[in-house]
């Protein structure tokens, strides 16, 4: 049966809507970024360019690395352009979008976010890495979607709102594992695997304050003592709970991997980050054509 044309929009030159791809445009492997100006940052690395596409907060480069055929996409802020981009990079593999039909066939895509994030246990130094082996969703976006139950972990949730004391007037909060895939190829001496908290917000949400207090001031003091299995959570950044969780839904491989630039406890921080990101796209780039 045919999508609508309300339902999956593709402009007149036949890309998808909001990322203006089309399904040749991209690689198996895709790195995702939110800052549009680390795009150029990350192909500057790459021996050649094939593309570049351009639209709102969605710039896309194509080209070759290790001899390997990958992209780079920046994705903007938040799970809410996750949703966007994972959605319409999953049609342009998985849809024809000439008879706007779902393939019988198919196809998984590699999705690896590199970004940064602030440190919620002491011994995360700024400079240090992690990655999202899990992510806790703050922004209640995955609910929306049907058997989000069978992605993720119920028990945690539970002890979760019961050790914070959740506030019923936010999102209930959920956690949606990695692929097992790629974390693994994310490993090394600056390499921390942890539980991340996917926010809705980088101010109120994450506990920050400037002219308006926050609902629970001692959020983050619960955030920091809680433990999961002898787990404890390592750090806030804004998307990885949606990536993991909607790559899984559609049988993605995603990850995410953070730069930890300040720390939330020691209240320490980097002064230039910079070089720092370069050194760790380098290593991923490596790690994930490898």
């Amino acid at each position: 049966m045919a999508i609508k044309e309300s339902e999956l929009l593709i402009n007149k030159d036949g890309s998808i809507y909001h990322i203006n791809l089309k399904p040749e445009d991209i690689a198996d492997t895709i790195i995702l970024v939110g800052d549009q100006d680390r795009v150029e940052m990350v192909s500057s690395f790459f021996s050649s360019i094939e593309l570049k596409k351009h639209k709102r907060e969605f710039y896309t480069v194509t080209g070759t690395f290790n001899n390997k055929r990958i992209t780079v996409m920046s994705t903007g802020i938040g799970t809410d352009n996750i949703d966007i981009v994972i959605n319409e990079l999953d049609a342009l593999v998985n849809i024809d979008l000439n008879a706007r039909e779902i393939k019988a066939d198919k196809k998984s895509l590699n999705l690896i976010r590199i970004g940064t994030s602030g440190g919620l246990q002491a011994d995360l130094t700024p400079g240090s890495y992690v990655v999202s082996k899990s992510s806790v969703g703050f922004d209640g976006m995955l609910n929306f979607y049907k058997n989000i139950v069978d992605i993720t972990d119920t028990d945690f949730e539970t002890e979760f709102t019961k050790h914070t004391h959740w506030n019923s007037r936010l999102s209930t909060p959920y956690l949606v594992d990695a692929s097992e895939k790629l974390t693994n190829k994310l490993v090394g001496e600056k390499y921390h695997h942890g539980i991340t908290i996917s926010s809705n917000g980088f101010y109120g949400p994450q506990g920050r304050i400037l002219r308006l207090d926050t609902a629970d001031n001692s959020l983050n003091d619960k955030i920091h003592t809680f433990s999961y299995k002898g787990r404890k959570i390592t750090n806030y950044e804004m998307e990885s709970s949606a990536l993991s969780g909607l790559a899984k839904m559609l049988g993605h491989e995603a990850t995410t991997v953070c730069l930890i630039i300040a720390n939330r406890v020691t209240k320490n921080a980097v002064s230039d980050y910079h070089p720092l990101m370069k050194e760790l796209v380098l290593d991923v780039l490596n790690k994930v054509t490898a």
